[in-house]
């Protein structure tokens, strides 16, 4: 019997209608909303600036589910499965848990980038900018790897599933899946792949709940919370988990459990870290609010592996020797590896119904993340390559016409490499347990460049190149010392993972550290930084002169006046008091200057915590400060803080 023999409830019509049907439904949806919004809207996607980076100007919703999204891909609904069949319930969440670390540490480095390099289009100009090409053509190998091995992994996931549930050919699954999101990526660039995130991601929520209902609530085969447990301390009698208390599946005490989140902690930073995609939508965020999206995205993504491995995870487990099962027995180890866990304990619960629904799912979880790996690889291989390396005076034409280039290769060669690992017979599971050893070992390197002033060139070539092969020395010292051989399942083996995984990533810390501190650099400058891309802040100031200049109805003065009066500039050595007060001549009817000078500098943007200042909705705050001047708090009247004036802007914008 082959893997995937027994699932197959789907005819092969299905499979195919469902891979190329919704692809197609969602580019011609994109089609739609991208001629709107060149229409009338001053976002235009034929601009490099908004194609790459949507003009940073997403607001955080759009930015949380998004991240939701990205971080949802196949191997966080079939891998967290299949720990939960293997270690139990701990497994789902040491999943989740182990995961979720990587984005709120993402949230501090989105607001640093922000700071530090306003106008950038990927990380990795940064690292361009700090410490030239060798080093950036090092790490921009890294990012590369790092996203060739998540494309790769979705599509791996997701042409398995479709095949055990279909039938379908697992090569043609491959090199279909990603024809429609090209599509509506090239069609749309990152604000259509937001749009796209935001529908799978709510269509993914939906299919989970009505997963869990159901189980919970209406199958007679489970017989609600009071019959899985039952299930389960039946299933701990006759396949007792290694590892666990007791060998219970109900468990939060489970050694490999906790093996399996330390390698997910560390290999989840690498991917995280160096996947251009999570940078993208920092770089695509409002200053203001990048933290909040992230963190709103975290918490909300913390849920989708909980809550699907505890249906199907242990549905699989509770249900492995009921008739219903596709799989009588239970599963044998390279069905579990192939992350056929999930489909099976669909399929037991649900029947061919079920199965439609888990495709659907799957298909949402692995597009909307292509979707995210596309656009992040296309802005790699334009700026980092293309305009840095190729062509520094690149024309915007230009630079539009090689990302849309740049996305349809990458959906040829994620295929190919899909394609790859299944003809050499590597398992999503083995894979994901793996990949970490090849990459994370620049994720202290790359760290440090965002938030260490002082690290150097040396640091960051040696922390990286020295942490990989410390990894991989660990990886294979370890699954030859435990396991007595070099083979594809030994090198998967748990214990040996976690060594290469922790050995890459701490040593290559650790080395950057050292570096750095015997020879540290005292002349950088992070103005380096905000000089990336003179091209975007320059479209930025046109943009903001033409919103100053629309409105015809305000009151220069009148604003000039109210700032003057309502802002904390007791403090002489105030930048912004200053500029408020001599930025402009006030007894002159061109106040227009004043208001020009205070609109113009970056840092004012951080005091009000918004990136756009416009002329209507200052006069909006002016209103409504003096309206109420003694609103605030010690100090008499016109005294507001700046806490009070920002309250009183977001008002402003949200109106």
């Amino acid at each position: 019997m082959s893997t995937t023999d027994g699932a197959q409830v789907l005819s092969q019509g299905t499979g195919y209608g469902v891979v190329l049907g919704i692809g197609f439904v969602f580019a011609v949806i994109m089609m739609g909303l991208s001629t709107l919004q060149n229409r009338y809207t001053s976002y235009k996607i034929a601009t490099s600036e908004e194609f790459n980076t949507a003009s940073r100007s997403v607001k955080p919703g759009l930015i949380a589910s998004g991240i939701v999204s990205a971080w949802t891909w196949a191997a966080t609904l079939l891998q967290s499965s299949t720990v939960t069949y293997e270690y139990g319930l701990c497994g789902g969440y040491y999943y989740a848990a182990g995961a979720t670390l990587q984005i709120f540490l993402m949230a501090a480095l989105a607001v640093r980038v922000k700071m530090i390099a306003p106008y950038c289009h990927t990380y990795l100009e940064i690292v361009h900018a700090r410490y030239g090409s060798a080093a950036h053509f090092m790490f921009v190998t890294f990012g590369l790897v790092t996203n060739l091995i998540v494309s790769s992994e979705l599509l791996l996931g997701g042409s398995a599933v479709v095949n055990a549930f279909t039938g379908m050919n697992i090569y043609a699954a491959n090199f279909l899946i990603p024809i429609g999101v090209g599509i509506y990526v090239i069609l749309g660039g990152l604000r259509a792949t937001f749009l796209c995130d935001y529908s799978h991601t709510l269509i993914l929520m939906i299919i989970i709940l009505y997963f869990w209902f159901y189980t919970y609530t209406e199958s007679d085969l489970i017989g609600g919370f009071e019959g899985m447990y039952r299930l389960l301390q039946q299933a701990a009698v006759e396949r007792p988990v290694a590892g666990n208390e007791q060998g219970s599946y109900m468990t939060l005490k489970s050694n490999y459990g906790l093996v399996f989140m330390a390698i997910q902690v560390f290999g989840g930073l690498g991917t995280v870290m160096l996947d251009q995609g999570y940078w993208q939508r920092a770089i695509a965020s409002k200053a203001k609010t990048a933290v909040r999206a992230y963190l709103m995205g975290g918490v909300a993504w913390f849920a989708v592996p909980l809550t699907f491995s505890t249906i199907m995870g242990l549905a699989a487990v509770a249900l492995a020797n009921n008739p219903a099962f596709p799989y009588p027995g239970g599963l044998s180890s390279a069905q579990t590896d192939a992350g056929l866990a999930s489909p099976a304990g669909v399929v037991a619960l649900l029947g061919s119904g079920g199965a439609a629904a888990m495709l659907i799912l799957l298909f949402m979880a692995v597009t909307s993340a292509a979707s995210s790996e596309m656009i992040a690889t296309s802005s790699i291989l334009t700026f980092d390559l293309y305009q840095i390396h190729i062509k520094p005076d690149a024309s915007p034409d230009s630079l539009i016409r090689v990302s849309h280039i740049m996305v349809g290769v990458w959906a040829i060669i994620m295929s190919a490499v899909a394609c790859l690992w299944n003809g050499i017979g590597i398992s999503l599971n083995w894979l994901f347990l793996f990949s970490g050893t090849l990459y994370t070992a620049a994720v202290g390197p790359i760290v440090f460049s965002i938030i260490w002033r002082k690290q150097t060139k040396a640091a960051v070539i040696s922390g990286a190149l020295g942490g990989v092969c410390i990894g991989i020395i660990c990886w294979l010292v370890v699954a030859k010392t435990y396991y007595g051989a070099l083979t594809i399942e030994t090198t998967g083996e748990i214990y040996a993972t976690l060594a290469g995984n922790m050995g890459s990533c701490c040593a290559g810390a650790l080395i950057s550290i050292v570096v750095t501190l015997i020879k540290p650099d005292n002349e950088f400058d992070w103005s380096e930084t905000k000089k990336i891309n003179p091209r975007g802040r320059a479209m930025d100031v046109e943009r903001m002169k033409a919103a100053q200049s629309s409105p015809k109805d305000v009151d220069a003065t009148g604003i000039v006046t109210a700032v003057q009066q309502t802002l904390v500039c007791s403090d002489s050595s105030s930048t912004l008091g200053w500029l408020i007060v001599n930025g402009g001549d006030t007894n002159t009817s061109s106040n227009d200057n004043v208001i020009t000078a205070v609109l113009h500098e970056q840092w004012v943007f951080s005091l009000f915590y918004k990136a756009r200042i416009v002329s209507s909705q200052m006069y909006m705050v002016y209103q409504k400060a003096t309206a109420n001047p003694l609103s605030v708090v010690s100090g008499g009247p016109g005294n507001l803080n700046m806490r009070t004036i920002s309250a009183y802007y977001d008002e402003a914008c949200n109106q």
